[in-house]
């Protein structure tokens, strides 16, 4: 898969009452990551109907490049915060492009 381009579904589900508060450390993701090497795309989303539902959608140019992306200093500082904010660790999803 390292030179392949991957897809990355990640869900976030907030802990009541942090809903805000890991919406702002998301997306304070968003800027730094899309400046990153192999970063096609990465975009943040809620779910309208429920707004402590958050999925991010990236696709990079390779594995190579997202395992350098999940060591950045932005990501590393996220994960401390994660059982704060959230209800568990979120679900992440790597998809290969096939066609």
């Amino acid at each position: 898969m390292s030179g392949k381009k991957v897809t990355v579904v990640a869900t976030f589900q907030a802990r009541s009452g942090k809903e805000s508060e890991l919406k702002n450390a998301l997306i304070s993701l968003v800027a730094p990551t899309r400046k990153e090497t192999g970063c096609l795309n990465y975009d943040l989303h809620v779910l309208p109907e429920d707004p402590a539902k958050f999925l991010f959608h990236e696709n990079w140019t390779s594995q190579a490049h997202l395992d350098a992306h999940l060591q950045s200093d932005h990501i590393k500082a996220l994960l401390p915060r994660v059982a704060e904010l959230c209800v568990g660790f979120p679900e992440i999803k790597i998809w290969e492009q096939i066609a």
